[in-house]
């Protein structure tokens, strides 16, 4: 199935393309992201994992609500690290580009790992993650079941991960656009096959196992590479291994998807599981 490559080669073709015509890269990135969606949306219903995880009339409509908050929640924080990124990004790079990109992607990665491994490890940073964890099924669409807290937070650490070390803002720009990519389709409801690429690259099959309610299979914390997985010994996947059934452990612990209110305050309250 080439659904992989054709989305990493849209992104270095949009990364180009921006290089090229001088486009806002925040725009870039916002059209992108609706392109690759819309794509992904269309193979779920060609090529479906499980028919059954296909979101209905209903859930469409509260996944389009989260998907508005956590953009409107995501853009705002974005737009503080951006400032910072901006105020401490290095003007003059010691890499030319063509070296900063892989620098800035595997740097990238770890800390995506590093915080994504985090909002399980950690009580308080749970509360914010596990509201991603509610759904019994993963689509596309879910992807974007997240609270706004749980985004700012991810989204900027990876960021200003990488603005600290050094790497110029077209570096982030570009490593962005592919961690978009592979953001969406690490959880399409797709029927597809990496084979040997599962050890380094991340893919649904790895993804659904991330989901399980089985917490001995549930490692996979890496949504872009999955060489993280391997170095830490959370590369849980093997040919043919699939969850039983995906979602919560305790699903008492947090409020149905549904209940976009009570989901959004939940973290805040002291007896939050």
């Amino acid at each position: 199935m080439a659904a992989q490559p054709v989305l990493l080669l849209a992104a270095v073709a949009v990364f180009a393309l921006t290089e090229w015509r001088g486009w806002a890269p925040g725009m870039a990135t916002f059209l992108f992201q609706f392109a690759v969606l819309g794509l992904l949306v269309v193979l779920e219903f060609l090529i479906p994992y499980n028919p059954s995880w296909r979101p209905d009339r209903q859930e469409w409509g509260y996944y389009a609500v989260y998907y508005v908050l956590t953009a409107i929640g995501g853009a705002l924080g974005q737009s503080l690290v951006l400032l910072a990124v901006g105020a401490v990004a290095n003007p003059y790079p010691l890499l030319p580009l063509w070296g900063e990109i892989p620098l800035a992607l595997l740097l990238g990665s770890l800390a995506s790992y590093a915080v994504h491994r985090a909002g399980h490890t950690y009580a308080w940073l749970w509360r914010l993650h596990g509201v991603h964890h509610v759904p019994g099924k993963v689509n596309v669409a879910n992807n974007g079941v997240n609270h706004v807290a749980d985004v700012v937070i991810s989204q900027g650490f990876v960021q200003l991960a990488l603005a600290l070390v050094g790497f110029s803002e077209r570096a982030v720009f570009g490593v962005g656009l592919f961690v978009v990519a592979q953001g969406y389709f690490v959880h399409a409801n797709i029927r597809v096959r990496l084979g040997p690429f599962n050890h380094v690259l991340a893919g649904p099959e790895q993804h659904r196992l991330h989901h399980s309610t089985d917490l001995s299979e549930a490692g996979h914390y890496g949504s872009d590479l999955s060489v993280w997985d391997r170095l830490f010994g959370t590369f849980t996947w093997r040919p043919g291994r699939e969850p039983a059934a995906v979602g919560l452990t305790d699903p008492r612990a947090f409020p149905a998807t549904g209940r976009i209110l009570n989901t959004l305050v939940h973290p805040w309250r002291r007896s939050a599981g």
